[in-house]
């Protein structure tokens, strides 16, 4: 009988754990652990209309919102109307807002007609040698993070929401961010997987 209870549970307990491990990961994309450690240094980039910006410039916001996005990309210009609303709706809230174009085949005439075609209000930087990238360790367009000013730690890093189609939009997890930040509370999800084209680099 023994013999017989033993044989069992070799077989149930592995399943069990099985579906515990299953049951913890139902969303893969999310998760509230802290982002990267990587260290973000003050830089200065050019915007598209030749003036110099640093991260220095937006110490006194209450947060610095940096996107990765794209001229060309499909999926970054999906996101195009809803980055014009994240501008407005929080840069009088004093959350600053940084776009920045790092891909090498997009030039400065480019990005400047891109964004002045789609109504970008937000400072508009061109990372020539991707290296403002490489330090965010940015891969994908659109990607966002929230920095905390003059320390300029990642509070956040991912997606903007979770679809690239906005009628499909459940989770608005920069936005949620975002007023959790305003609302002086500690983000509950501070990381998501960032979806969309592969940066360009050189």
């Amino acid at each position: 009988m023994l013999k017989k209870i033993g044989i069992i549970l070799f077989f149930i307990v592995p399943l069990a754990v099985i579906a515990v491990l299953a049951f913890s990961n139902t969303d893969v994309n999310r998760n509230t652990s802290a982002p990267s450690k990587m260290k973000i240094e003050n830089f200065t980039l050019t915007d598209v209309y030749k003036k110099k910006h640093s991260l220095l410039d937006y110490n006194d916001s209450k947060a610095i919102l940096v996107i990765f996005i794209a001229t060309e990309c499909p999926v970054s210009n999906a996101y195009n109307s809803r980055m014009v609303q994240l501008y407005n709706n929080y840069h009088d809230k004093n959350i600053a807002v940084l776009g920045i174009n790092s891909n090498k085949e997009e030039s400065m005439s480019e990005c400047k007609s891109h964004a002045e075609k789609n109504g970008f209000k937000f400072t508009l930087l061109k990372d020539d040698k991707n290296s403002v990238a490489d330090m965010f360790e940015a891969s994908v367009t659109p990607e966002a993070y929230i920095l905390e000013p003059k320390t300029y730690k990642i509070l956040y890093h991912g997606r903007i929401d979770d679809s690239r189609n906005e009628s499909n939009i459940e989770i608005q997890d920069l936005e949620n961010a975002l007023n959790e930040v305003l609302a002086g509370k500690k983000i509950s999800v501070t990381q998501t997987k960032a979806f969309g084209c592969t940066i360009k680099r050189i």
